[in-house]
């Protein structure tokens, strides 16, 4: 037998890799082969498209599932590709997610004694309905769910098809990700930008009208902010007033604000710094409380997306950072802060402590600032810098840090940036990671230049992904 990319194959699950990959491992040639295929669960038989042929694996994507895992239970959700394995029980999902997640640190970052150092598995509260925040996408190119069919000329909105980034298919009801209400009339809204004739986008062309719609939701106060994001192709001919009324029949007092914005960057992506923003209606921010502060978040702001869950990880990352109880009068730095959530969580709990937040997004170091003054936090200060030119720019800090927080965007710290972490000769490092196989590789340099790991816990951020998040501590 012979992989060629671009080939349909069929193939058993054999297994769960990091990164909610199912592997399948062949014999060919004599020799042992691994097939990795995104979104499959162990136990399924499936059909799958070769995307990527390597010398010793291939990876793949699923055409069509053949035979279902004896894993797998009914969901009354409908399916969307950001929630792959909303059909496997919440508990099979942890088993795998942690199994596969100490299988990377063994592998990549070279870490041993893993049981003895794991701490504990923090399960999201809610597994469904958890996210504050999600981007549904316009196209004229339609992904038939019914007939798995591909379809023009037509007005979709909802989640881009899984593998493409051209066509879209229709959300008709609750994924059981997001806000249920909105989820189930969002048809409506559908209807509603069909009614005034403009198209949606077209992808390939770069042409049309509506683009994206993105909706960020308070736990707290039970409200939504919706954001339309549209082209200027047709802009005369649009009355977002009218959209703004219509939203506020539809979801009354939880309609916190409406804002539209004109992206006329051709890139297919929701980037509202790539355009002009009007609030048509209500106000542009929301709050959400965490652990008893207040945080104020604006549509461009980075906030963890899932809420309740982030309450555990930031009190774990807490837990971590108090380790010997050694906090008082010194520097904690807060690196890749956001809006300051950890940072400002600290400042109120050790007052005596100074706490420096830094982040390259402007917005988000405006939003940390605004939150830190309306929770009445004097210790801790804010800088919109990159992080490495941030140290290289105050080399009054070595030497003087008692912690660092690192929480660092997927692609990892870079390897310049590290060092120049490690230069700072901070006692210990508290390093949060939404991506523990660029963590591993963190992990692994930060072994090598002294750092001990002392203790790690994974957090289920991501119920119904292949997405883990992972918390370590390290002492000099």
């Amino acid at each position: 037998m012979e992989i060629k990319r671009g080939e349909e194959i069929t193939i058993k699950i054999e297994d769960f890799a990091y990164g909610g990959k199912g592997i399948t491992k062949l014999l060919i040639n004599e020799r042992s082969y691994v097939i990795f295929t995104l979104n499959a669960i162990p136990g399924q038989k499936v059909k799958a498209r070769v995307v990527k042929k390597k010398k010793s694996f291939a990876e793949c994507r699923i055409i069509e599932v053949l035979e279902h895992s004896q894993f797998e239970i009914k969901s009354n959700y409908q399916p969307i590709s950001g929630a792959p394995y909303i059909s496997l029980p919440i508990e099979k999902q942890h088993q795998f997610k942690k199994k596969s997640t100490f299988d990377l640190f063994t592998r990549i970052g070279e870490l041993s004694n893993l049981d003895e150092l794991f701490d504990e598995f923090i399960c999201s509260p809610n597994s469904f309905h958890y996210r504050n925040k999600m981007e549904y996408s316009f196209s004229t190119i339609k992904h038939d769910l019914t007939t798995n069919e591909e379809l023009d000329d037509e007005f979709a909105l909802g989640f881009k098809h899984s593998g493409t980034w051209w066509k879209v298919e229709d959300l008709d009801q609750d994924s059981g990700m997001f806000d249920k209400e909105l989820e189930n009339k969002l048809k409506d809204i559908r209807s509603f930008l069909k009614s005034t004739k403009l198209p949606a986008w077209h992808p390939p062309s770069k042409v049309g009208f509506f683009r994206h719609l993105v909706v960020r939701k308070s736990f707290a106060n039970d409200e939504l902010l919706i954001n339309l994001v549209t082209s200027n192709q047709g802009l005369k001919k649009f009355n977002p007033s009218k959209l703004a009324t219509y939203l506020q029949e539809l979801f009354g007092d939880r309609l916190a604000g409406f804002i539209h914005t004109v992206n006329i960057d051709v890139a297919d992506r929701a980037k509202l710094e790539n355009g002009t923003s009007n609030l048509i209606y209500g106000k542009k921010v929301i709050v959400e409380n965490i652990l008893d502060l207040d945080f104020e978040i604006s549509m461009e702001s980075f906030f963890q997306t899932n809420p309740a869950s982030a309450e555990k990880l930031y009190n774990k990352v807490i837990e971590y950072v108090h380790f010997k109880n050694e906090m008082s009068n010194q520097v904690i730095m807060d690196l890749f802060c956001g809006t300051g959530t950890i940072g400002q969580l600290i400042a109120s709990g050790i007052p005596s402590a100074k706490v420096i937040g830094v982040d390259i997004v402007n917005s988000s170091i405006e939003n940390a600032k605004k939150n830190a003054t309306e929770n009445k936090l004097n210790n801790i200060l804010f800088f919109a810098e990159d992080a490495g030119k941030f140290i290289l720019n105050h080399p009054e800090y070595i030497n003087k840090i008692g912690t660092i927080i690192l929480d660092p965007p997927r692609a990892g710290i870079a390897p310049k940036t590290l060092r120049k972490v490690i230069r700072l000769e901070a006692k210990r490092i508290v390093y949060v990671s939404c991506n523990p196989s660029t963590q591993a590789r963190d992990a692994k340099e930060l072994t090598q230049e002294g750092y001990k790991l002392l203790k790690f816990s994974l957090v289920d951020q991501f119920p119904h992904t292949g997405h883990i998040e992972s918390i370590m501590l390290f002492e000099k």
